[in-house]
């Protein structure tokens, strides 16, 4: 008799712990990833981020998703490459130049024109022999994380408070440059002293002097609001502005076979999508530049930067190393 009068005590106590242990599986199922990068959410990161989360919650039911944290919150980009790297950050979209802090052969996606234009751009970084180029390339140096797609932010451009109609108004400039290999070796070709610093303090530095000149893709430019200190926007279109989308290794090996299909399906969308979504975002800014009242130099006389260009860009590819040189090639011929 005794024994059943606690049966239904029992009982309760067996579902409480049965719901509370199903309770504790769905939340070990549905996990929330943080998602860095260093411009605005309107911005070609941004875009990217909202295809890789929308991608990813639609693969996996729900039970993935990521938390945004656009405008450098976690750090700059040079910051943020090194926390994925320790697994203080899930997932980082950053510029190719930028990750070349952690493995110099990146610095071949900054290579001056060896991207024609903006179609052969878009061409080239949803190829899937140049991402998997690509991949290997960073796989090769890069400890703690690995890349998962590219991705743009549109062509880079030179700004200032005065025009760039051709290589000679380059001469004795102080430029802002990323801090890569072919920036410095490139941008005194043409005459002009590099400066680096992080993409945060560019604004301040155009302002106070301590740069003449900055370079960045269109949207950059006018979401930042560069063209406050530097009115005058030159379409030298020398430069891709590249980005790579990485994942720590801590989070990648927590992930279950199904799992890391969907992030790198996620991904995949990204280096398939985005670029053509941010050069959208580049026509539709220059539209809104133009209607400010910014300067934009549209008939740059290009042909004198590319002759001074054309032969460091094999050299460049060398010194680099054999992942950049097999990468250049691929650029080269995609079609």
């Amino acid at each position: 008799m005794q024994v059943s009068r606690y049966l239904p005590l029992t009982r309760g106590i067996l579902l409480g712990v049965a719901l509370a242990m199903s309770s504790t599986v769905a939340l070990a199922q549905n996990r929330q990833f943080s998602f860095a990068y260093d411009q605005p959410k309107g911005s070609g990161y941004g875009a990217g981020a909202e295809m890789f989360n929308k991608k990813l919650m639609e693969l996996s039911k729900g039970t993935l998703s990521i938390n945004q944290y656009p405008g450098a919150q976690l750090g700059t980009e040079a910051q943020t490459l090194q926390k994925v790297q320790t697994g203080d950050i899930d997932f980082v979209f950053l510029s190719t130049a930028n990750a070349s802090t952690a493995q110099p052969e990146s610095g071949v996606f900054s290579i001056h024109f060896i991207f024609r234009d903006e179609a052969h751009a878009i061409k080239v970084l949803g190829d899937p022999g140049v991402i998997a180029a690509m991949r290997e390339l960073y796989a090769a140096k890069m400890k703690g994380a690995h890349m998962l797609g590219l991705g743009s932010q549109g062509l880079r451009h030179m700004y200032g408070k005065k025009a760039v109609e051709k290589v000679a108004d380059l001469k004795g400039v102080k430029m802002r440059v990323q801090a890569t290999v072919t920036e410095d070796e490139t941008f005194p070709a043409y005459g002009a002293q590099v400066v680096h610093m992080p993409f945060g303090e560019v604004y301040t530095s155009l302002q106070t002097g301590v740069v003449d000149m900055a370079e960045n893709g269109i949207n950059n430019y006018l979401i930042n609001k560069h063209y406050e200190p530097a009115p005058v926007l030159s379409l030298t279109e020398h430069e891709a502005n590249n980005a790579a989308l990485f994942v720590s290794d801590k989070v990648w090996s927590s992930l279950s076979a199904d799992q890391k299909k969907w992030v790198q399906e996620a991904a995949d969308e990204v280096s398939q999508k985005e670029p053509a979504a941010a050069f959208k975002l580049e026509h539709e800014a220059l539209a809104k530049l133009e209607k400010i009242g910014v300067k934009v130099v549209k008939n740059v006389d290009k042909s004198g930067f590319a002759q001074i260009s054309k032969p460091i860009q094999d050299k460049l590819a060398n010194d680099l190393g054999p992942n950049a040189v097999k990468v250049l090639a691929l650029v080269r011929n995609v079609k």
